[in-house]
């Protein structure tokens, strides 16, 4: 059972503290490595693995192919201007074998999981002789997968699997007591920038998360360019979250007066706190259409656009 700090009992210079001295006594005289993605949780426990082992710390970005537009180029030159070295390593072909004719959502993110943890980093810590993963994991992906809503790919003992035995390392969770707005609360004590602390979260498994079915690399560019539309239209809403999702099936649609047989992106903007539950921001409509007539025109082969309307429960922020 995992003891919940709630953002009401954090005290974030007592949590920075005791967590730096948890991890210099775990490493030790070793070495660890992180994976940044440039969200707020990998963000913030690569902030404090810094502070904990400085240059005994190794972080990297893996580039999958699965990312927002510009997010490797963006991320690494956020913590270049912080004082941390981030390696790209390119792992796009690895990704896109792994989800080769994958569509169920569990698959999906087992598939994102071996290829991520056995195939990716599994070569990176064989290289460096790295015995630890410091991993940005926290207590809302845990309660998601140990519940049966949704299997996050960066949980695993609670799954009764050991990280040790299955991928050659131990996985070290720091903020696994923490929700999401009690990791923007450590975030912003560590120095990190509003920009990073207060950007919307991303999920573990990438634009694969907002693409139902297979995840190509088609499928993907077109849930990159939607993505970026929503992100541009809808940054000043005050949302919690935001997102396009690319559906499966295809709809009807007509341009220039002909049948055009295309696909539909579904809008999600949610209000919440700490991402346990939500519900959709009320946008006005306005936004709405000028939003919807960007997608269709900059997305090639999108003909209809919605906007979800339902709560979280039952429905759940991301779609895959």
């Amino acid at each position: 059972m995992i003891r919940e700090i709630k953002v009401q009992d954090l005290d974030t210079e007592k949590f920075i503290n005791e967590k730096v001295k948890e991890i210099k006594d775990t490493v030790g005289e070793g070495m660890a490595i992180n994976a940044l993605s440039g969200g707020v949780d990998s963000s913030t426990v690569t902030m404090l693995g810094h502070r904990a082992l400085g240059d005994k710390l190794r972080t990297v970005f893996i580039e999958n192919g699965l990312m927002r537009q510009g997010e490797p180029e963006e991320v690494v030159a956020f913590f270049r201007d912080l004082g941390v070295k981030v390696e790209v390593i390119d792992a796009k072909d690895v990704f896109f074998a792994e989800l080769k004719g994958v569509t169920d959502p569990e698959e999906k993110r087992e598939a994102i999981r071996d290829a991520f943890y056995k195939k990716v980093f599994g070569k990176i810590v064989k290289e460096s002789n790295a015995k630890f993963l410091l991993q940005g994991t926290i207590l809302t992906d845990v309660d998601e997968t140990v519940a049966g809503i949704k299997r996050q790919h960066n949980v695993f003992e609670q799954l009764g699997i050991d990280p040790e035995k299955t991928f050659g390392y131990r996985i070290l969770e720091p903020m696994i007591q923490l929700r999401k707005d009690g990791v923007r609360m450590v975030g912003k004590a560590l120095g990190l920038p509003s920009a990073l602390f207060d950007r919307i979260p991303f999920p573990g498994p990438a634009l694969a998360a907002r693409v139902i079915g297979e995840a190509t690399t088609e499928r993907i560019e077109m849930a990159r360019k939607a993505t970026a539309v929503v992100e541009k239209w809808l940054k000043n809403s005050g949302a919690f979250q935001y997102m396009g999702i690319l559906h499966e099936d295809r709809v009807t649609g007509m341009r220039d007066g002909k049948r055009d047989f295309g696909q539909q992106i579904e809008v999600r903007c949610w209000d919440s706190v700490d991402a346990r539950t939500a519900t959709p921001t009320r946008l006005s409509f306005d936004l709405l259409e000028k939003l919807a007539a960007e997608i269709i025109s900059e997305v090639p082969g999108i003909v209809s656009v919605t906007y979800n309307i339902a709560t979280k429960p039952p429905s759940t922020i991301e779609a895959v």
